[in-house]
């Protein structure tokens, strides 16, 4: 086959599979396996392709059509314009966690020592220090630490750190179980997927992604209860708490926060215009 006719076999296939993007997929399969970018491709379509590469792109297919999710066939996916390594034992870094990303960076301040709780693949903290040293939010007097309760997940996070040689730490820890120190700013993707509603997530979620980084217990606060109440023993006088939340979560979050004695709180939505980030800030009485 050459290139097109190989995306449209692909697109094909991965459509009858019950794909959403099937030809995006196909697409990006393809230039994965050949090595190549997407203007490449554009500009010479109909290379013929070797037949070794072919058979590796169809078995790339065939996983693809049993769900298993893109990510985890080429160990990749971009965050914050940085590429981070993935595996089965972490969370897929999504768009909608960029913006809390984006509302943490603009906090940032040089000098802060910042907190990621369930850091996962480490990529909202790595994003940080590297975007922040780059936009001059920060420098070497900062501190990163990120934590979570999966060694796997370290391992994945540790490989991505030394992918992008940033200056972070990260550490084994449920919750603030084995971490000490003040905060200048902690912030979590924590899991807030309630239980009962994981059987119904798109396929790609249920099967693939870690049940550690999706339950959040009964109804799905679990672990924003459990970090707003313990982060005030964390957080340095005025120190700030962001949270991503989920779409129908901004009222029992903000809720928890103000009784207990968070001020300045604020939510933020997605491109899509859903509920997705809550702040707030904390003094020490």
């Amino acid at each position: 086959m050459n290139l097109s006719e190989a995306v449209r076999a692909g697109t094909e296939y991965l459509g009858r599979a019950g794909v959403a993007d099937a030809q995006t997929d196909a697409r990006l399969l393809l230039e994965w396996t050949m090595g190549i970018t997407r203007t490449e491709y554009a500009l010479d379509p109909l290379r013929v392709m070797e037949a070794e590469k072919e058979q590796v792109y169809l078995e790339y297919i065939r996983k693809r059509g049993r769900r298993i999710p893109l990510q985890h066939l080429t160990g990749e996916q971009e965050f914050m314009g940085l590429s981070f390594h993935v595996s089965p034992d972490v969370l897929i870094p999504r768009q909608d966690t960029e913006l809390l990303a984006e509302e943490a960076l603009k906090a940032l301040k040089p000098g802060m020592d910042v907190l990621d709780l369930c850091t996962g693949s480490g990529c909202i903290l790595i994003s940080l220090e590297r975007l922040g040293k780059e936009r001059k939010a920060a420098d070497e007097t900062n501190i990163f630490i990120g934590s979570d309760v999966s060694r796997a997940a370290l391992k994945v996070a540790e490989r991505n750190k030394a992918r992008h040689q940033a200056d972070v730490s990260f550490a084994e820890s449920d919750l603030f179980e084995n971490l000490e120190g003040r905060y200048d700013m902690i912030l979590s993707n924590p899991p807030y997927i309630r239980t009962d509603v994981i059987g119904e997530l798109e396929e790609e979620v249920r099967r693939y992604d870690p049940i550690l980084a999706l339950d959040g217990r009964e109804d799905g606060l679990y672990f924003y209860r459990e970090i707003i109440c313990r982060a005030k023993a964390h957080l340095k006088n005025g120190g700030l708490l962001f949270f991503e939340i989920g779409y129908d979560q901004r009222e029992a979050v903000t809720d928890l926060m103000r009784k207990n004695g968070y001020r300045e709180i604020h939510a933020g939505k997605d491109l899509a215009g859903l509920d997705r980030i809550v702040t707030g800030r904390y003094d020490i009485s």
